[in-house]
């Protein structure tokens, strides 16, 4: 593998809507009796939460903060405590979600429910940029949906201002909080096809049309590096002047819940510790796949993901 420098440049990773991730199974689902389900796992979660954990998981560190209300808030900051992540909560008046994931195993089908979050005042959402900055980052992960209450161009402010101190934003969300942050100066983003479809408006029919796409809209100021996620065919990594793709390997599926995070965790990490761009892509894509092979919400395991990088960095040489 390669040799990394010990030192890293610190990660901040942003949650507006964190959720109480609950899993559960049961052997068939059913309307309008009563399902018997097994003991449920309990995790922390919601983008940069994720983030953060998949971090750690992989032998990094990062400072998770995030707007936290009510037990299900407090929980998560006992979860997050319980796997020595470092976290600022920010306190909210609202009782912060939970999502639901039930796996059935007469179909090995999967159920994900998504409650809203709740609503954040100015006063809140604004404290939460105040705790972000004041751990003064190399890095900010700014990832998952805004709650109501928050403004869409939310993302893009933070770029803005971070960008005056060269610190590097990657912003991980979707829709119109997604478009709102072209040409604020986001280091990277990490749209899936149909993401990317969007941004472009028009229909992508194979990888060229893709590295086209890709290039027009960092020429247009969408973001300096463009990480497209292509599911099982891997991912691009597109710069002005780059073009990678890297393959996923081929994985047994036990959940595809925080692969998305995983990736943008590996890709951070190693990007963070001075990495090459090719080097955090595939590392990225190893975190990816090896969430995929997790069951429920667990994400990247660091043996999975080492066994993988090593596996693609070795049929790259070959």
């Amino acid at each position: 593998m390669l040799s990394l420098p010990m030192i890293m440049d610190k990660i901040v990773t942003l949650t507006l809507n964190p959720a109480l991730d609950v899993a559960t199974r049961v052997h068939a689902v059913a309307p309008e009796i009563k399902l018997r389900c097994q003991a449920a796992n309990f995790d922390p979660g919601g983008g940069g939460i994720n983030v953060s954990r998949a971090i750690r998981f992989l032998g990094g560190e990062s400072t998770a903060v995030y707007a936290a209300g009510g037990h299900n808030g407090a929980m998560i900051q006992q979860l997050l405590d319980a796997e020595s992540i470092r976290n600022r909560a920010v306190p909210i008046a609202g009782i912060t979600r939970q999502s639901f994931v039930v796996y059935e195993e007469s179909t090995t089908l999967q159920y994900r429910f998504n409650m809203p979050g709740p609503d954040l005042s100015a006063d809140e959402w604004i404290a939460c940029l105040e705790a972000l900055f004041d751990l003064e980052p190399a890095y900010i992960v700014a990832s998952g949906s805004l709650p109501a209450g928050v403004p869409l161009e939310f993302y893009g402010e933070i770029t803005r201002y971070a960008r005056q101190y060269d610190i590097r934003v990657i912003v991980d969300t979707a829709g119109e909080a997604l478009h709102r942050s072209f040409g604020t100066g986001v280091f990277l983003m990490k749209p899936n096809l149909r993401e990317l479809e969007l941004f472009a408006g028009e229909k992508l029919q194979d990888e060229a049309h893709i590295k086209t796409v890709a290039r027009r809209l960092i020429a247009e100021g969408l973001s300096d590096v463009l990480v497209v996620s292509m599911g099982a065919a891997g991912a691009a990594l597109v710069t002005a002047d780059r073009y990678l793709h890297q393959r996923a390997p081929v994985v047994k599926v036990g959940s595809k819940v925080g692969a998305g995070d995983s990736m943008v965790a590996g890709l951070v990490l190693r990007l963070a510790q001075g990495a090459p761009l090719e080097d955090a892509l595939r590392y990225g894509v190893a975190a990816g796949s090896a969430a995929v092979m997790s069951p429920g919400t667990q994400l990247c395991q660091k043996r999975d993901v080492d066994r993988l990088y090593q596996e693609m960095a070795a049929a790259t040489e070959s």
